[in-house]
């Protein structure tokens, strides 16, 4: 669907309100009613990357937050405080850090390009490059953006293990578990990177394989 102004979007919505009424009747009263999702997406700001359609979800079903490049820092107020909100209040199961292939701001860490005051948020994802340089420098240049694209989203899962809305978490025995995934523009599929961490322990441990396998997966 392409928009040509404004307008358009008002009497686009009015349409998909209308239909959605007519398929599903009482769809937005039951929304208003209550909002009890089991997922949180922490994901790029990239407008092809939407959460709720790549995974299937409903509306009120997967809680979100996007921003250039899917990164969590521990600065980062906005990102904490939707997290915090998440776990602590509408205590989600699963939260999942979605890097997506193609980045941009990914790409721009890669090859030091200066696009303006966000080369200070991507210095987060250039700070994933430089501790993984002998890693990328042992990849075919043309699927370097690719690996640190994952690598990123892995070391993000590590920022949010660290923050201290999970620490707290799961110290008082709450169920939440991390995950780093990587979605595909090219087929629309996601891949599970494997850095899945259900609570305090081993978090170095899933860490150090998680990195393995995108060191030592095939790639064409």
């Amino acid at each position: 669907m392409t928009t040509t102004s404004i307008e358009e979007l008002f009497v686009h919505n009015r349409e998909w309100a209308d239909q959605m009424e007519r398929d599903r009747p009482g769809f937005f009263t039951g929304l208003m009613a209550q909002q009890k999702p089991k997922y949180m997406w922490i994901g790029c700001s990239d407008s092809r990357v939407p959460a709720n359609q790549i995974t299937g979800l409903e509306p009120g079903e997967v809680f979100v937050h996007r921003n250039v490049a899917n990164v969590v820092v521990p600065s980062d107020l906005n990102c904490l405080s939707t997290i915090q909100y998440s776990v602590d209040h509408l205590k989600i199961e699963h939260l999942m850090v979605v890097g997506h292939y193609g980045c941009g701001g990914v790409y721009a860490a890669l090859n030091n390009l200066r696009l303006g005051l966000v080369d200070n948020w991507t210095r987060h994802v250039r700070d994933v490059r430089d501790k993984h340089i002998k890693l990328l420098e042992g990849i075919s240049t043309q699927f370097r953006h690719d690996v640190l694209c994952e690598l990123n989203a892995i070391e993000q899962v590590v920022n949010v293990a660290q923050s201290t809305v999970m620490q707290d978490a799961w110290a008082r025995g709450q169920q939440v578990t991390l995950h780093g995934w990587c979605y595909s523009l090219n087929n629309g599929h996601i891949t599970n990177l494997e850095m899945t961490v259900p609570g305090v322990g081993g978090l170095q441990d899933v860490y150090n394989k998680a990195v393995e396998k995108v060191a030592a997966r095939k790639r064409d």
